[in-house]
């Protein structure tokens, strides 16, 4: 799991996130994010997102980073509170991660419009700080970046 030892912690927003997407209001939140290693081939992670002045519970995501053992190969595999799963497959390189959908499930009540696509960027920036930035695309818009956030490690 070397590859991936640079995302291990917990990391905090710093600052608030920002999301953006042709059919919603611009937003910001902050997000709490737990990256861990139990002695498995994977990481295990939570992302646990909060209005910024409220603290009120937003979107909630929890999974597993899996490396194909002897590769620079890797699977994200996500499953959120708002009922999407998601099965995305990309490469590590140095330290960042670039993945994108391979799979995509939801349940049948899932509000539209429906998410189609994803790409997602994890990136070590040279200050120490986390970055992520995800893209998506839905049954009624084209591939858009949807949020960027970047995070603070707080604990090892």
């Amino acid at each position: 799991m070397e590859p991936l030892s640079w995302m291990l912690g917990t990391w905090l927003s710093d600052p608030p996130g920002d999301v953006t997407f042709p059919t919603m209001k611009p937003f910001q939140y902050l997000e709490e994010v737990h990256i861990s290693h139990v002695g498995q081939p994977m990481l295990n992670f939570s992302f646990n997102a909060f209005h910024p002045d409220t603290r009120k519970p937003m979107h909630r995501e929890c999974g597993f980073i899996r490396l194909k053992p002897d590769t620079n190969k890797v699977a994200f595999i996500s499953a959120q509170n708002t009922g999407l799963v998601e099965v995305e497959e990309g490469e590590v390189n140095g330290q960042e991660l670039s993945i994108a959908s391979h799979s995509i499930a939801r349940i049948s009540f899932a509000k539209k419009p429906h998410v189609e696509q994803i790409t997602r960027k994890f990136r070590l920036n040279s200050d120490g700080k986390l970055e992520q930035t995800v893209s998506m695309a839905t049954t009624t818009q084209p591939m858009t970046q949807h949020f960027h956030i970047t995070y603070k490690k707080v604990t090892p």
